[in-house]
């Protein structure tokens, strides 16, 4: 009688071994996969240009305070359009998607109660009234225009105003700063393949990022907005654009080649 080793032999399919030396290769394929890479070398490099700043925005206010919610806002309403007939006759709006040389929007819109004690003491307080503000923004490129605007605006004050790159500006000194960065991320991938000892390299991954940073701008409460209404609604705020530096890092990793 054969033996139980013998019959489980005659039992096994064909294709067995073929089953078998695929799971070995799939295996061993996996293993490869999983191995770390060899000569591969992280490296980054960064290009920066510092640009005057040509974008103007000022944020210009109005408050009102009332024993009624809805009449602060209809009085705040009521300062807004004043002040947005005035401003839209000075709107220089741009062309073919540019920036405008002066622009308008609106700001915040906002009605809030004001607490006060209840008579009789205790920790409990009830509304006592209501305040709100509402605001305005005027910006673009033309300072002269933006900052006599400012001055007209009478019943709103300024209460912010900043210096920034314009989109244009923004996206070509991105692009020169750019092509910069890449270039100097070239030349540090030949020297390093060079001083390593291989002859040539290829790109494995690389990213490109970029950002603007400015410099401080003053802010202007109302007290000082006041003043400036005082001197005259002709005579503009004096301002002055700081500088924003625009920079440009470009960071990956390479696989050296032999020679």
């Amino acid at each position: 009688m054969p033996s139980t080793s013998l019959l489980s032999k005659k039992r096994l399919p064909a294709w067995w071994p073929v089953l078998l030396l695929a799971g070995c290769a799939s295996a061993s394929a996996q293993t490869l996969l999983q191995s770390p890479p060899q000569n591969v070398l992280n490296l980054s490099a960064e290009a920066s240009r510092e640009v005057p700043q040509d974008w103007l925005s000022i944020t210009l206010g109005v408050s009102r305070e009332g024993s009624e919610a809805a009449a602060v806002q209809s009085q705040l309403r009521q300062a807004l359009d004043a002040a947005l007939v005035e401003a839209r006759k000075a709107v220089q709006p741009g062309q073919s998607g540019q920036s405008g040389q002066l622009e308008l929007r609106s700001g915040t819109f906002s009605i809030f109660p004001r607490y006060a004690p209840r008579p009789g003491g205790g920790s409990s307080s009830s509304i006592s009234g209501w305040q709100g503000r509402a605001e305005l923004v005027i910006e673009g490129r033309d300072t002269a225009a933006l900052s006599q605007l400012a001055g007209r605006l009478s019943g709103l004050t300024v209460s912010r105003l900043g210096f920034s790159l314009s989109r244009e500006a923004r996206e070509k000194v991105e692009s020169e700063v750019a092509a910069q960065a890449i270039d100097r991320f070239k030349v540090k991938a030949a020297s390093y393949a060079q001083q390593f000892g291989f002859g040539s390299y290829s790109l494995r991954e690389v990213t490109v990022g970029g950002g603007e940073s400015g410099q401080a701008q003053p802010v202007f409460y109302r007290a000082a907005a006041t003043a400036m209404s005082a001197r005259g609604a002709e005579e503009s705020q004096p301002v002055e654009p700081g500088k924003s530096l625009v920079s440009v890092t470009v960071s990956g990793s390479i696989q050296l080649s032999p020679r």
